[in-house]
């Protein structure tokens, strides 16, 4: 929306600003999917693997990139838009989406909620699949997020089958985050910039409760009561459009994320 538009209505105005148009929700989502996909690399969260899509308004269809195109130079108008079953629908020829679509398409048609998916390879998370007799806790305050519990997806191959992709889904289940045993996670979210977030928070979370450990101590995760009082004073969508604006402000200071990209929040 532009400068113009925004004050076009006073505050306690009878109707609605205009409706962002279909065309520019896309705009928007492309630059979003390729800064987030930039920011995770720039903060160690993703590197040479892994992806990150966003749910495309109307469609039963996701953008993501393409399977060959370095995480840290992720560009929008390379971005695809692919159908929940990996078929290319837009696109500059010749380009492929990644192997592991099954993750992202089977997830999206799993829930309706989900706007958008992360796949990574975090190091901390993978290490929470590895040791026996010890599951991932919450140990910081935006840890939750993930409060109805984080379970392991069993299967540590590349997720390319269809009924791959089914299982995983059904293990994430409503949840906000799965495991993949020996392989990484998979976070879900409301939009991709939420999606940034809690990439974050996840990895600051398995951080201290591997500071914990490192320590020789026993864990004291957040109680029930401790988590009822977050949630009380919890202001999600606040927070989320301040941290994306931290992060996208750095990348940009940092040469990775345009001016010109229409990365709102």
């Amino acid at each position: 929306m532009s400068h113009a538009a925004s004050h076009a209505a006073s505050p306690g105005a009878d109707h609605a600003p205009p409706a962002e148009s279909r065309e520019a929700a896309i705009a928007r989502l492309r630059a979003q999917v390729a800064a987030a996909s930039r920011l995770l690399v720039m903060e160690d969260l993703l590197d040479y693997s892994g992806h990150v899509s966003a749910r495309v308004p109307g469609m039963d269809a996701y953008l993501i990139q393409p399977g060959v195109d370095p995480r840290s130079d992720v560009a929008p108008e390379r971005l695809l838009i692919v159908d929940f079953d990996g078929h290319v629908l837009e696109g500059q020829p010749g380009l492929r989406p990644p192997v592991e679509t099954p993750i992202h398409g089977e997830i999206y048609r799993a829930r309706p909620d989900v706007r958008s998916v992360l796949h990574s390879h975090m190091e901390l998370a993978i290490a929470f699949t590895l040791m026996e007799g010890v599951s991932l806790s919450l140990m910081r305050a935006r840890a939750v997020r993930w409060e109805s519990g984080v379970p392991i997806h069993p299967d540590p191959s590349h997720i390319k089958l269809k009924t791959q992709g089914e299982a995983l889904a059904r293990d994430l289940g409503a949840h906000h985050a799965a495991l993949m045993r020996a392989h990484g996670l998979v976070l879900v979210a409301e939009s991709t910039p939420a999606l940034l977030v809690d990439a974050v928070h996840f990895d600051e979370n398995a951080r201290a409760h591997m500071q914990v450990l490192q320590a020789g101590k026993t864990a004291m995760p957040l109680t029930a009561a401790e988590i009822e009082q977050i949630n009380k004073h919890e202001m999600r969508e606040f927070h989320v459009g301040k941290l994306w604006a931290y992060y996208v402000n750095k990348g940009r200071k940092a040469g990775l994320v345009p001016q010109d990209w229409p990365t709102g929040g």
